[in-house]
This record gives C-alpha cells, sequence and structure tokens, in this order.
C-alpha cells in the first residue's frame, strides 16, 4: 500500500520538474534573444566600442598587450556603441568579412615546409636586383621554405591556375611603393611559372597580360597614396615635398575604376622629409619644421593615419568602382641596434624569430595602429557597391627577420657582408624581402581573399 501511494507522488513530482525546466528554457531562449551574444562569446569577435579599436593579434606571449586596446584619439566618426563588428579575418569583417567557420588568417605559426618555393630566381626574370638574393650571393635559403600555417584552417600553397581562372577577363592592380612593387613581382614570378605573360606596359602604368585567360596584372607607382606637390605653400618653400593628406594621389584614381581588385599599401614614405598640408593649411612635417614658434599639430605617424582614412574613404566613395579593395597593413622592417641609415642591421639572419624571442617596436606598433584606425573611419563613409577588406600581415611577418636581403642586395663581388672589426655592420636592406621569400605569402592571403570573395558570389548567384 504504501509503494502504490508513493509512485503518483513520483509521477507529480516528474512532472512538475519537466514543467519548471520547459519554463526555464523558454525564458532563457527570450533572454538569449533580446541579449544574443554573452561577455564571454562577444570576446570571440573584435569589436569597435567606444572609441577603442580592439586589434587582432599575432603576438608573442611576451607581447599581449602590443596589439590591442588601441586608442582611437579624437575619433568624432567613430560613434559610441558603434555596431560594426571585425570578425577574425583581421579587420574584414567591416565590409562583408573573408572569414569562414570562424577562421582567422593571420593568427597562426610559422613552419618548415620541405616542399620549397614556388620559384626559384632562376626561374622567374622579372626579380629586382635588390631582392634577388640568391643571385646576390646569400649562401643560405632555409628562409625560402618557410611557410605560414592559420590556426584554424589552412592556408593553400599558392595555385597559378586556379589564380588566373578566378581572375579570369579581371585585372588585379598593385598600388604603393617599392614594396608593393615587391609584391607585384612575387605573383608575377608565382604565375610565371605556368604561363610567360605578355609585357603591355609604360612608365605609368606597368602591366602584364596573361592572353590564357585574359588577366591583367598591374602596378602603378604612388609613395605615399595622396597627393604630393613640390610647390611652395605658405611658409614651406618650393623644392620640399607636400604631402596633402586629404587628396587622394589622382595619378591612379583616375583609373580605379577599370580595376577588379586593387591592392593598396604605404607608410613607408612618412619617415622621409616632407611637410603635412590639411584644408590647404601646414599641419606638420617630417625632418622639416624650421620655425620653432610654430606648433605642429601632428606628427609623421599620426600624418600616416589621416592619409589612410583618405584614401580608404576615396576607394569606398567612388561612384564608378564596384571591385574588390585590399588594404595590406604595414610591412614591418627589422634593423636591429639602430635604423636603415644609422647602423641598424639584419644580417646573420637565418631562421624566423620564436616568440619569445621578439622584441617590441614602438615605432611599427604605432604606424600599424594608425593605419587600422585610419582604415576603419574612412570605411563608414562608404556609398558605393565595393568590398573593401585589410590584409593584416603585420603582427604575421614581425616574425620574419630572415627574409630581408641584408647585405646581399647587389651584385658587387667587394661588398661588405659581415660585421667588421669595429663591430659596424655592412650597408644592408632590412625592409624588402627577398625573392622567393616571405613576400610570397602575401599573395598567397591575396589568393584567399579572391578566392573567398568569388567564389561565394558564384555559390550565392546559382
Amino acid at each position: 500500500m504504501a509503494a502504490s501511494a508513493a509512485f503518483p507522488q513520483s509521477l507529480a513530482y516528474i512532472t512538475a520538474s519537466v514543467a519548471g525546466l520547459a519554463v526555464f528554457l523558454f525564458l532563457s531562449s527570450l533572454l538569449l534573444v533580446s541579449n544574443p551574444l554573452s561577455s564571454t562569446v562577444q570576446e570571440y569577435f573584435y569589436k569597435v566600442d567606444t572609441l577603442k579599436v580592439i586589434l587582432p593579434a599575432v603576438i608573442p606571449k611576451n607581447q599581449t598587450d602590443t596589439y590591442s586596446n588601441v586608442d582611437a584619439g579624437d575619433n568624432k566618426s567613430l560613434p559610441s556603441g558603434s555596431d560594426f563588428e571585425l570578425k577574425p579575418t583581421s579587420l574584414s569583417g567591416i565590409n562583408g568579412s573573408v572569414s569562414e567557420a570562424g577562421c582567422d588568417l593571420f593568427k597562426g605559426t610559422w613552419f618548415y615546409d620541405p616542399l620549397g618555393p614556388m620559384y626559384t630566381n632562376n626561374s622567374c626574370p622579372v626579380i629586382t636586383r635588390m631582392q634577388n638574393c640568391q643571385g646576390n650571393g646569400r649562401p643560405d635559403r632555409e628562409y625560402e621554405s618557410y611557410r605560414w600555417k592559420p590556426s584554424q584552417c589552412d592556408l593553400p600553397r599558392f595555385d597559378a591556375k586556379k589564380f588566373l581562372e578566378l581572375m579570369r577577363g579581371k585585372t588585379i592592380a598593385f598600388i604603393g611603393d617599392s614594396v608593393a612593387r615587391n609584391q607585384m613581382e612575387s605573383l608575377l614570378c608565382l604565375l610565371w611559372q605556368v604561363e610567360v605573360p605578355r609585357n603591355q606596359g609604360n612608365r605609368r602604368m606597368h602591366r602584364y597580360y596573361f592572353r590564357s585567360t585574359s588577366t591583367k596584372i598591374v602596378r602603378m607607382w604612388s609613395s605615399w597614396l595622396v597627393h604630393q606637390t613640390p610647390e611652395a605653400i605658405d611658409f614651406a618653400p618650393e623644392g620640399v615635398t607636400k604631402v596633402h593628406l586629404d587628396t587622394p594621389d589622382e595619378n591612379f584614381m583616375e583609373f580605379v575604376p577599370t580595376f577588379d581588385v586593387v591592392v593598396l599599401s604605404s607608410g613607408h614614405w612618412f619617415a622621409k622629409q616632407s611637410v603635412y598640408v590639411l584644408n590647404n593649411e601646414i599641419v606638420g612635417g617630417r625632418l622639416w619644421w624650421p620655425d620653432k614658434s610654430r606648433e605642429a599639430k601632428i606628427n609623421n605617424i599620426e600624418a600616416f593615419g589621416a592619409s589612410v582614412e583618405n584614401i580608404v574613404a576615396s576607394i569606398v566613395t567612388h561612384p564608378n568602382f564596384t571591385g574588390l579593395a585590399i588594404l595590406r597593413s604595414y610591412s614591418p622592417s627589422h634593423y636591429e641596434g639602430g635604423a636603415w641609415d644609422t647602423g641598424g642591421s639584419c644580417t646573420g639572419k637565418t631562421r624566423p624569430l620564436e616568440p619569445e624571442q621578439m622584441v617590441k617596436n614602438d615605432n611599427i606598433d604605432k604606424m600599424h595602429e594608425k593605419q587600422i584606425t585610419g582604415f576603419l573611419r574612412g570605411i563608414q563613409k562608404k556609398s558605393n557597391k565595393s568590398k573593401f577588406v585589410m590584409m593584416d600581415i603585420t603582427g604575421v611577418f614581425s616574425y620574419r627577420h630572415d627574409g630581408h636581403p641584408g647585405p646581399f642586395r647587389s651584385l658587387d663581388p667587394n661588398k661588405r657582408t659581415h660585421f667588421g672589426p669595429d663591430g659596424k655592420p655592412p650597408p644592408q636592406d632590412c625592409l624588402h624581402w627577398c625573392m622567393p621569400g616571405p613576400v610570397d605569402t602575401w599573395n598567397e592571403f591575396v589568393l584567399e581573399i579572391i578566392r573567398r570573395e568569388y567564389e561565394g558570389k558564384k555559390s550565392s548567384s546559382s
């Protein structure tokens, strides 16, 4: 009797428990809908909020604060509580993320690939002499064989045939300084292994045509990406370069609508002597400021950020540009013990840095931060149908002090390649990249971005 009496009580208890659980789940679901991202999940996104730029990080253990919580300063165009969410392919999520399944292309490690490079200095005739490290006598070549492996996905080896097929009937343009030339020549070398292009260029526009797919590879020189002039302005005399930070470089902007993919890069010329102009007013200068009674309003790093904002805004508001734009982030140099002109050196570096060997470089960090801030401010002005992503290679390439020509930048048989008895290094280049070498990875990133963009469009239209 006792046992039979207990059964209905147990059943009633179970029924009540199930009902309570159902109510709990229902209320929880309502809460999740009204606030879909908990603080834990929100940390998975890189978000712009209250004028703080949370940057993606490819950083070593002893640099945990190098690329995080960068103050965007007096950025009035970034409203508090902005709803831009930057997903883990760096900053590309602002305008249609290139991420797939949460994969951050720029967070990972370098590994040695025994397959080696896709070409050699003997199989590509367009390598600039200063980047032809093997041709200039560099004795080691392990640096050629390291490849980048994202933590959450694969970055395939460059597939020249796939690139040409994706770019069938299209034009890709590299616009920038000599480092942009470095990347364009790398792409040409990679493609040269499957097809020899026809040179159709001139002094103003270097252009190579691949007949099999009617693909064009273009390079245009632009030191700052913005307008420059030697003419006198106010108290700045004729001769010294005036950099108009709020005016895009008209030499390439007129051609932008004819390009399907534009890869932009800049930054290193902001270390050179120049005068900075905004609204036709001199606001600062680099290695030039004769009137000490006047206060400069911006320095060269702030000027770089302003120029990036301007060029990004000019691209995303151009009424006739509907293509894909890629901003390649600041390329790190590796001059140790000084600058390029004060005894800095990368001599004897043969392997990538390990995380614990990384050394914080304030100038590179600040240039990177201002570039990202400028990108974020410029992209908010978007009014056309283009897509703009940021290829954030700065942290990735901070490890590659081994990838520069160093002293092997010429054929001179009498060049010094070792430190002298006085400890001084030989003249060298620790800014540009050997070919073949790490710079080829930039074009693996470009191919992956293009693949995700164009294959995604095909799948959505089918």
